[in-house]
């Protein structure tokens, strides 16, 4: 059992033994930031040595602890843990916390492979460590507590129609995400809604995968089938829009097959369960039987096996929309 101590990206404060675990790129590098941020606030005179653990050689990283001259405070991040050189292994497992003073010495490993595992358990078997979780966020539910922790830590004022409006748009890249509250935080608007989210992005929005399969299923033909060609249009990709529309379908599917499914127990976002459901329950399970195996369909097609997928996404459209009949 780890004894290191969690602590969530946007809290975390400088301390002599930090762990970054998790391939997130967009968290691990705003804890980093936050980190240098922080030495640099307490002490200008703070001396930062960023490294690549698969660079790394015998007794650099001693060296780099070690007290200066003058006893500036110190930030060393060792980047790529999870490429780390035989030497950082063992170089990292002999530091004594206890003797770190004025230095933060911070390990970050993306997750992606084993390597360095010796390492990180002897981190993780430590009471001083802390560990911070960078985990990729997958689930609308986890993308959605992330903008609202965006807008809340910034004290601004948001509706959940505008959280949702911003996690269908730009859920699939966290950067983009976080890029795109930050331009709204910047408005001088008294509160976040889905007014100012579609007006600051809305061509990204309008012409999003979720946006066309919202109007599928709303029975809205025309609107989808506009919607999709304007994203064909302006280059989005057929793969992308398909993966959405296989979420989408198979939580309906979820819900329709389960009466007791909860969104807690599906991983959802409390108002997305909510619309799901709704829609879900107005369809037959031949319908959404249909419906997935034309996304598959149309996968396929996509990915090369006809000539033209468009055809068969439109077809896919259609179907949708009129609830999984031919």
């Amino acid at each position: 059992m780890s004894k290191a101590k969690f602590v969530d990206w946007r809290k975390v404060k400088p301390s002599p033994l930090i762990l970054i675990f998790g391939s997130e790129e967009y968290l691990y590098s705003s804890t980093i930031r936050r980190l240098k941020d922080d030495v640099r606030a307490s002490d200008t005179n703070v001396e930062i040595y960023e490294i690549e653990a698969s660079d790394y050689v015998a007794g650099e990283l001693l060296n780099m602890i070690s007290p200066s001259l003058f006893s500036e405070p110190k930030l060393v991040v060792i980047a790529g843990v999870e490429r780390a050189t035989d030497a950082l292994i063992e170089d990292g497992k002999a530091i004594d916390v206890a003797d770190l003073t004025d230095v933060t010495l911070v390990f970050q490993h993306a997750g992606t492979s084993t390597r360095g595992k010796a390492l990180l358990d002897a981190i993780r078997g430590n009471e001083n460590a802390v560990e911070v979780a960078c985990a990729k966020l997958t689930k609308d539910n986890e993308k959605s507590a992330f903008v609202q922790s965006h807008f809340t830590e910034l004290n601004r004022k948001f509706s959940q129609s505008a959280v949702k409006a911003l996690v269908d748009a730009f859920g699939n890249n966290l950067l983009e995400l976080a890029a795109a509250c930050d331009q709204l935080i910047a408005d001088s608007a008294d509160q976040i809604d889905e007014e100012l989210v579609n007006r600051y992005f809305s061509g990204r929005v309008e012409a999003d995968a979720y946006k066309i399969l919202n109007a599928a299923l709303d029975g809205k033909t025309g609107d989808a089938l506009l919607l999709l060609r304007h994203a064909l249009q302006t280059g989005q990709d057929l793969i992308y829009m398909l993966g959405a529309f296989a979420r989408k379908i198979r939580e309906m599917c979820q819900i329709a097959g389960d009466p007791r499914a909860t969104a807690a127990s599906l991983g959802m976002h409390p108002f997305a369960f909510s619309q799901a459901k709704k829609v879900s329950s107005s369809w037959s399970d031949e319908g959404l039987a249909k419906a997935l195996q034309a996304i598959a369909d149309a996968d396929a097609a996509a990915k090369g096996s006809e000539r033209q997928p468009e055809y068969r996404m439109e077809q896919l459209v259609m179907l949708i929309s009129n609830r999984g009949r031919e």
